[in-house]
């Protein structure tokens, strides 16, 4: 194979990043920064398959999209549950005497209270 030279200026996080890669992989630089010049060339020219990788990601999406459903139902009603048990706590600690429906309309407000504050943005 024929070598051709050229001249490449790099900036300087480019060319620690290569000294870096060359140290880990017992090469040169020199060496290195033709592998990665060879890398790139190949994946610029290459086709991209259109949705090849696509439905893949798109699936990986969904799925994620999903779990985070679920986690945020299960923190909400983690949230209602913390609050009422603060609440009957609280009527507990004071002497008791409150009604069912009472705490629940503290618990109601509690809640509405902490979702409030997590909605607001610093």
């Amino acid at each position: 194979m024929k070598l051709v030279r050229h001249t490449v200026r790099l900036p300087v996080e480019v060319d620690k990043a290569v000294g870096e890669l060359a140290k880990a992989k017992g090469g040169t630089a020199y060496a290195i920064l033709a592998a990665c010049v060879e890398a790139g060339v190949a994946a610029l020219s290459g086709p991209v398959e259109d949705g090849s990788d696509n439905r893949e990601l798109v699936a990986e999406l969904v799925s994620i999209g999903t779990r985070l459903a679920d986690v945020e139902r299960m923190l909400d009603r983690v949230l209602f549950t913390t609050c009422a048990a603060y609440c009957y706590s609280r009527s507990a600690a004071m002497g008791g005497g409150k009604s069912d429906d009472i705490i629940t309309a503290e618990t109601q407000r509690a809640y509405d209270r902490q979702r409030a504050s997590a909605e607001e943005r610093p």
